[in-house]
């Protein structure tokens, strides 16, 4: 029985995606619920799933073709069998080196641009067996079965200096927009502070053991931070509201996205209510989000709202930074690398793990005064993490 294969619903905010790659070819065997391909969206990858065990029959849209919502784009051929891929003789002679005048795709067999399209290989860097050093068919399916490192590179005249280009996926077009978006519609200011951890650096080597065992995740930095923001954005709500036209609008809750890196670039999830999270809950939560933004099972939803934001570019070594603000949020705040330096404590001259925080902002309505108090509150707390458990 063959059954359909369709794009999910959308979100309305979600008009269509992109095929951005298909896992399996026409003839492979699928399992329920293994992933058949990635829809990208300009907010984050879709996966859908096979909805039977059987074999994917039939590839009706290829990559880099724009979908719709509920739009049909290949089938499953319900409990079938995949067939066996045919033997390649062991006598075979050795195929002789691609040339750099080997025939373009265009003039290739109808086989050889099927298998192609179909699984992404190049032809011209396959090596031809063929009259004139053409690619086969047999290349092909060879080609496919062999490790990556196996596929001849394509010839480069020694000394030639090369290009490539290649589009914008199209979640980095949508960061690039909103980029754009936040440069030429916000009046950003960014104002700095530094942060003596060495009492958040006490306080997970003490309780790092025991908060595992308690809780089953471990004791990270984010955690206080998120904990940290969100009691000065109590403090100082003007940090947490946003502008709508001449309005102000004032959100009684806290909801904070923390930036994630992936290999397609950032995606921002959001923990809802962090007032009312633990540092437990929102270590938990940013793994889950973690884990599914790099795997591409990451929800639409978990990306929509937010009041504030929080980005770490110290993951990567940033010691420095000017965070841009995710609009129509009105600040952001940057964490930094945590280096030694020499400070003056009690009259003395000490090294301690200093870190630079950072707080951008949309200086029509947060003032210079309130990033300031804001960030000298996030220092307090962090500084004195018992704060944190009292709320003080």
């Amino acid at each position: 029985m063959s059954i359909e294969i369709k794009v999910p619903v959308l979100p309305e905010s979600v008009s269509d995606a992109v095929i951005a790659k298909w896992h399996k070819k026409p003839g492979d065997s699928v399992k329920r619920e293994e992933n058949l391909v990635d829809l990208e969206t300009d907010k984050v990858v879709l996966e859908v799933p096979s909805p039977v065990d059987g074999v994917l029959s039939e590839i009706l849209i290829q990559v880099g073709a724009s979908v719709t919502s509920q739009q049909l784009i290949g089938h499953v051929k319900e409990g079938a069998v995949a067939a066996s891929a045919p033997a390649v003789a062991s006598s075979a002679p050795a195929a002789p080196v691609a040339s750099a005048t080997a025939p373009l795709a265009s003039e290739q067999a109808p086989s050889v641009r099927r298998i192609a399209a179909e699984t992404g290989i190049d032809p011209a860097s396959v090596a031809g067996s063929g009259r004139d050093g053409r690619v086969t068919k047999g290349d092909m399916l060879q080609a496919a079965k062999a490790p990556p490192a196996a596929i001849a590179a394509p010839v480069v005249a020694a000394g030639v200096r090369s290009e490539e280009r290649v589009p914008m996926t199209r979640l980095r077009a949508k960061i690039a927009e909103r980029m754009m978006q936040s440069k030429n519609s916000i009046a950003m200011l960014t104002s700095f502070n530094e942060v003596n951890m060495k009492a958040v650096m006490d306080t997970r080597k003490k309780y790092a053991e025991s908060f595992e065992k308690a809780h089953g995740v471990k004791l990270g930095f984010m955690s206080f931070f998120v904990k940290a923001c969100t009691e000065a954005l109590k403090l100082h709500p003007i940090v947490n509201a946003s502008v709508e036209g001449n309005d102000i609008v004032y959100h009684a809750y806290h909801d904070i996205g923390v930036a994630v890196a992936t290999e397609k670039g950032l995606v921002v999830p959001v923990l809802r209510n962090t007032d009312s999270q633990s540092l437990a809950d929102v270590e938990r939560n940013i793994g889950t989000y973690a884990k599914q933004a790099r795997e591409g099972g990451l929800q639409l939803e978990a990306l929509q709202g937010g009041t504030f934001t929080i980005t770490n570019g110290g993951v990567f070594g940033s010691l420095f930074s000017t965070p841009i603000v995710n609009p129509p949020q009105s600040a952001i705040f940057g964490m930094h690398a945590i280096k030694d330096r020499a400070i003056v404590e009690n009259g003395q001259v000490i090294a301690a793990p200093m870190m630079y925080i950072a707080l951008s902002y949309d200086h029509r309505i947060i003032d210079g005064k309130d990033a300031v108090q804001f960030l000298v509150a996030v220092k307090n707390f962090l500084e004195d993490p018992v704060r944190l458990l009292l709320s003080m």
